[in-house]
């Protein structure tokens, strides 16, 4: 196949394995070309700017940016850059924020070897790309209400082992304020107490620790 037929990739991960692996994979396949690797998020920005992939490989969990913050900041000076996530996270949060980002596609890093040469041929060709699990997250969170920023900071302090009277003082509020926050949040997460709470907004990606 001629070189201006094939599906030109980027692929940006800071583990240098995976970055081999889907070198490999990529490069047996006649109608695909790496045309770059990037091992931060900021080299994977400038590596798009450069190479103009048509399909981006972009890791979530970058050493400087993340792989979000890296995805936005493509899509604002080119909108149509086809982006597909590669993450060990099924959190729906964090699906829900790489999609709001402009994601395309996205893929959990224990399947890659399945499904990335199919989902890179679909987003080539203007589909999305979801797994059945992670569609069935999003499916099942659907219209819930988002924690708000003041709730997501009380979050985190009760994760990093703080009491209400300590958050009460590193967030400048009182104490019944507070135990107010905890009550919204128990109820938004359908959580049975706090540290049930730490670990369902740990598992779908509201919060990282």
């Amino acid at each position: 196949m001629s070189d201006s037929r094939r599906i030109r990739i980027l692929s940006a991960d800071d583990h240098a394995l995976l970055l081999q692996g889907i070198a490999a994979l990529v490069n047996l396949e006649p109608d695909m070309e790496l045309v770059a690797q990037a091992a931060t998020g900021r080299e994977a920005i400038e590596m798009f700017k450069e190479h103009r992939p048509d399909v981006t490989l972009m890791d979530l969990q970058m050493p400087d940016i993340s792989g979000i913050e890296a995805i936005i900041a493509i899509r604002n000076e080119f909108p149509n850059a086809r982006i597909i996530v590669l993450t060990t996270y099924a959190g729906d949060v964090q699906v829900i924020r790489a999609l709001k980002a402009g994601a395309r596609g996205y893929i959990l890093k224990g399947r890659v070897h399945k499904e990335l040469l199919e989902a890179i041929r679909a987003v080539h060709a203007g589909q999305k790309r979801l797994p059945p699990e992670v569609a069935g997250a999003l499916a099942e969170h659907a219209g819930e209400d988002e924690l708000s920023t003041r709730e997501l900071d009380v979050l985190r302090l009760i994760a990093a082992g703080n009491a209400n009277k300590e958050i009460a003082a590193q967030l400048s509020i009182t104490e019944e304020t507070v135990k107010g926050h905890v009550t919204r949040i128990l109820s938004k997460l359908a959580a049975n107490d706090r540290t049930h709470a730490v670990t369902i907004a740990l598992k779908r990606g509201i919060i990282e620790i």
